[in-house]
């Protein structure tokens, strides 16, 4: 029976994301929806000084008017070379430095001006360093379904994609029926971060940072047992 996880493109997202894409066979891009200003889809968290410091991909035009396929890079800004040096000033001493700063600068070093297609790579290569297998798919390319809206058009995109299985993360608990669901012969699952914590140098442990934050500071074997630090109800 297949599985399927529905989510829109982050930029270097957070553990539950990648628990999310451990869980299913297929995962569905959802970049053909409108961007939401100061949302995770350009941004996200990471670790400096002790404290959480928010890194951010500069867009133009960026607008809750277009979709997130629609964006571009704004390169101009030289935020790649200034997001690297922040990430090694920060990281330079954390146990995985190395293998982890090697990736960053691979996927920092991926030319490419669109948004969407630049999160997507990043997200595949991520992917590939934790192990994950997982077929994914870019919704603004293949289902013309946009006219759909909610829960919907989750409920199109299973279906085309004959899947009997979703998962949806639990934050989605109060916006979509498994009864709905049920009617169309769909199984509705919402996955759950168990609660985690590991050693980031001296300081607190702050939770919900970016994976790159993760990874810095887990081998490839603890990498797996946090993936699995979740459940489905």
């Amino acid at each position: 029976m297949t599985t399927i996880a529905i989510m829109q493109p982050y930029f270097f997202p957070y553990l539950g994301y990648f628990q999310l894409l451990a869980s299913v066979d297929r995962f569905v891009i959802l970049d053909d929806v409108n961007m939401i200003n100061r949302g995770w889809v350009n941004r996200n968290r990471i670790l400096v000084n002790g404290e959480a410091h928010t890194i951010s991909i500069p867009l133009i035009g960026n607008s809750q008017n277009k979709l997130i396929c629609e964006l571009s890079i704004f390169d101009e800004s030289k935020w790649r070379e200034k997001t690297l040096k922040t990430i090694t000033q920060s990281y330079s001493r954390a146990p995985y430095f190395r293998s982890v700063m090697s990736l960053i600068e691979e996927i920092f070093g991926y030319n490419e001006s669109s948004l969407d297609k630049f999160l997507l790579h990043s997200l595949g290569k991520f992917v590939d360093y934790l192990g994950i297998s997982v077929e994914i798919i870019s919704s603004s390319r293949k289902y013309g379904n946009n006219h759909l809206r909610a829960q919907d058009r989750i409920i199109d995109i299973c279906q085309k994609e004959q899947s009997q299985n979703y998962i949806n993360p639990i934050g989605g608990v109060d916006l979509y029926s498994k009864e709905s669901f049920a009617k169309h012969e769909l199984c509705l699952h919402f996955l759950k971060m168990r609660e985690i914590e590991y050693k980031q140098f001296q300081s607190k442990h702050l939770p919900f940072l970016s994976i790159v934050d993760v990874c810095m500071f887990n081998s490839s074997k603890e990498l797996t047992a946090l993936l699995a630090e979740k459940e489905l109800c």
